[in-house]
Order: C-alpha cells, then sequence, then structure tokens
C-alpha cells in the first residue's frame, strides 16, 4: 500500500487561527504556491506517475487537488470521497480558538489541547470520525498507489492509522502544508516540498 498524502493549501482562515470544519475559505497566494510545489514534487515520484488523485469534496481541499492535477498533467478526473471531509465542530466551525474559549473556558487546557476537537456540544465525536476514515481506508485498492487531499485531522487520524499509533500520539502530530506524507504499511515518509518565493498565478 501507498498513500501520498497531502493537507490542503494555506487559506485566509487558517491565518486568523480560525477553524473550517465544514465551511471553507479561499487559499491564499501561499497557499497555491504549496499546492503547486507539492504537484512537482509528486511529478518527480514514480510511484506517483499513474496514481489517481482522491481529494476530499471541501473547496480548499478540492482546489489544492485540482492545482497538483494540472502540475501533474493528470489523465484521470480528480475523484472525490466525501468520508475524506474534514471534522464538523458543528456550532463552533467557523469560530476563532479565541471564540471557541470564550464559550467554552478551560477547553484547550491539559488533554483538552488535542482532545477539545470532540467536545462541541453539537459536532462530531472521534468514533463517528475515526469511524468514516476507518471505512475510507478499509475500501482502499491497496494494490496501487494513491494521492489523497484531505485536511489536518483528517492527515493526522490516517497516519495514526497507518502508523499504529495511539490516539493521543496521533492527535498531537504536527499538520504542515508544505509535505507530502508517504504512508505503507506501518511506514510513513515525510517528504519536504521547497515551495520558494514564486507566490504567482
Amino acid at each position: 500500500m501507498t498513500i501520498l498524502l497531502v493537507r490542503h493549501g494555506e487559506t485566509r482562515w487558517n491565518l486568523e487561527r480560525r477553524y473550517q470544519g465544514r465551511f471553507d475559505s479561499p487559499l491564499t497566494a501561499r497557499g497555491m504556491a504549496q499546492a503547486r510545489a507539492i504537484g512537482r514534487l509528486l511529478a518527480a515520484l514514480p510511484e506517483a506517475a499513474a496514481a489517481p488523485i482522491v481529494a476530499s469534496p471541501q473547496g480548499r481541499a478540492y482546489r489544492t487537488a485540482a492545482i497538483i492535477h494540472e502540475r501533474l498533467r493528470a489523465v484521470g478526473p480528480i475523484a472525490v470521497d466525501d468520508r475524506l471531509r474534514e471534522l464538523s465542530l458543528g456550532s463552533w466551525d467557523g469560530l476563532t480558538y479565541a471564540e471557541i474559549e470564550a464559550r467554552s473556558p478551560g477547553i484547550f487546557a491539559a488533554d483538552g489541547h488535542h482532545e477539545w476537537y470532540f467536545r462541541s456540544p453539537d459536532g462530531e465525536s472521534y468514533e463517528a470520525f475515526e469511524i468514516r476514515l476507518s471505512d475510507w481506508l478499509g475500501a482502499l485498492d491497496r494494490s496501487r498507489p494513491v494521492i489523497v487531499v484531505a485536511h489536518g485531522l483528517v492527515s493526522r487520524m490516517l497516519r495514526g492509522f497507518c502508523a499504529g499509533l495511539p490516539r493521543d500520539v496521533a492527535l498531537s502530530l504536527p499538520v504542515p502544508q508544505d509535505r507530502v506524507f508517504r504512508l505503507g504499511d506501518s511506514t510513513i515518509d515525510e517528504l519536504a516540498v521547497p515551495v520558494g518565493s514564486d507566490q504567482r498565478g
């Protein structure tokens, strides 16, 4: 099994530390540059040459996938899978971290530093999130590589599954937007992407 896992490029709400969840905001110039750089890196990887691209249906991920698709000159269309969408915090989606703290003081303290995602009164539970991502992974055609473009928490969970990490360790993994994670059976390779200063087009 080879999964080439990518997080969407930087968005305006990322800069504001605003949790996007089921909502969206556009990629910044840097976000588009990150996507182009990832496309260039993937184009140089033999296993990516004929790999299909599967993306979350959310705009920031699909836009990143489209830029990568163009750089790869891929023939097949981008597949969309709803199971790869980002975790929803319910009524907290679209709020900044400060706004969430104001609604629920102390939520980021102690183990809440990573578990807070699942403490929204009307958001998606850890169990539901885990089930849909496990379902996607279980249905994957493991005979060929695949490029996956998704989100921060999705990346953490999929890397955790592949490496057999405990929940708390998986939820604390970094989620850079200038990396490709090559996931194999029980292995993870992190490939740095040189974005450079060109943020045009």
